[in-house]
């Protein structure tokens, strides 16, 4: 349980000095209405808070690297787990993780609580699928919500992020229709004052040609 107020907001960070360099002169811009092939679901996510705005990657960009941010366990009190979800998008996937100086990071709504953790990068291609790890609801107890999510890449390759040890894993989504996932929305539930708090509820990609 919190004592604060904070607001939630969609994120949009363009990161690295050449961006501009190779996104034909100019910065690239989100792309909230860019059009999308396929919606990724999974069917273990949880129902506190509402659905924020759908985020994308600038166009001619697809996400190859993630980061979460993500509420350490503490003994006593209110734990949140999963706070927030960040897509790192390329314009090429060459799998060399130092070379990408020129990404876009886009997210959804995100969380009051937690850091942000390292991103983690396809060896090999876009994100295509990915399958998020759930907290049953607790009744009277302590309800964390989503705990944890990991990616497929183009390759075949997994990436495991570095989540919290509640909850079980549900089935993977669909595999991307389409080159790779290019956007994502996210569901938070704001802070509830004294009562029992979640952050992170679950979550949807969308996958663009």
């Amino acid at each position: 349980m919190r004592h604060f107020i904070s607001m939630v907001f969609p994120l949009l960070v363009i990161t690295g000095l050449q961006v501009s360099a190779q996104s034909g002169g100019g910065r690239p811009e989100r792309s909230a209405n860019r059009h999308y092939r396929s919606e990724l679901t999974v069917s273990n996510g949880r129902a506190w808070g509402s659905w924020g705005h759908k985020e994308m990657c600038p166009v001619g960009m697809y996400a190859t690297g993630f980061s979460l941010k993500v509420e350490d366990p503490v003994a006593t009190g209110d734990n949140t787990a999963l706070n927030g979800i960040r897509l790192h998008c390329v314009y090429t996937a060459n799998g060399v993780a130092s070379s990408y100086t020129n990404y876009a990071s886009v997210g959804s709504d995100v969380g009051s609580w937690g850091v942000w953790r390292d991103i983690k990068w396809c060896p090999s291609g876009f994100l295509t699928a990915f399958q998020l790890k759930v907290e049953k609801p607790q009744g009277s107890g302590d309800n964390t919500a989503a705990n944890n999510i990991q990616f497929k890449c183009g390759s075949g390759s997994t990436l495991l992020g570095e989540g919290t040890k509640w909850g079980d894993w549900g089935g993977w989504s669909q595999t991307c229709l389409g080159k790779g996932i290019c956007g994502i929305k996210t569901r938070v539930e704001l802070p509830q004052g004294n009562k029992d708090d979640t952050a992170l509820n679950d979550v949807r990609m969308y996958c663009c040609n």
